[in-house]
């Protein structure tokens, strides 16, 4: 089975992306290979790690980031194009607060550790892009991890326990020390890296040199 570790961070809108035309990706790949497996793991990256743990106001930081509203409008407006074709809508206009995703990437951890994370991970981005959920926020992780079907006593120990924070913390650290500094970041069985959400295409040339390996 093939592995594809991505790299990410739940504030990313090109993450959101990037999923979807993972997904597609890996569609192209069974048309050649139809008994194609992958397990896909996700992996924390901070976009700002100096994020306080509330969170912060979402347009103030962007607009100093960028050098003011106009360049923010104007990469909004170039997310929801690259979105539109994948059945992505951003709702950036209802999002107030940019989340410390901390407690969020070590909800994910937690999940991966009993299976398959792909739903919780669905509907994070689906908090912070289209509902303008905080996903910075215990009580939130919580629900949404309920939605997703993880018990919520279970759920609301972990995370309020800080077991792994510093695993995730780590795990972090090492995939800037791979030199990682754009999310998405795709890894094919520790063989292949793609940097950015790339073209499906581009993600399924990947994959398939890795088969031939």
């Amino acid at each position: 089975m093939t592995t594809i570790d991505i790299v990410s961070d739940l504030v990313c809108p090109w993450c959101y992306i990037g999923l979807r035309r993972l997904d597609a990706a890996i569609a192209n790949v069974r048309q050649e290979f139809p008994d194609f497996s992958c397990a896909m793991r996700w992996r924390p990256f901070f976009l700002n790690p100096d994020t306080p743990p509330e969170g912060e106001p979402y347009l103030p930081f962007l607009e100093k980031k960028f050098g003011g509203p106009a360049p923010v409008v104007a990469l909004f407006e170039r997310v929801r194009a690259a979105g539109r074709p994948w059945g992505v809508d951003y709702a950036f206009e209802k999002i107030q607060v940019r989340a410390n995703t901390l407690q969020a990437h070590r909800l994910i951890h937690w999940a991966q550790q009993r299976g398959d994370a792909a739903r919780l991970v669905e509907r994070l981005f689906v908090a912070q892009f289209q509902r303008g959920e905080r996903i910075g926020d215990r009580s939130l992780l919580v629900q949404l991890a309920v939605e997703c079907g993880y018990p919520a006593d279970a759920v609301e120990r972990y995370l309020a326990s800080g077991a792994d924070t510093d695993e995730v913390r780590a795990m972090e650290r090492s995939y800037r020390a791979m030199g990682i500094s754009m999310v998405p970041t795709f890894i094919v069985d520790g063989l292949e890296v793609v940097v950015g959400a790339e073209d499906p295409a581009i993600l399924a040339a990947a994959i398939r040199r890795t088969l031939g390996r």
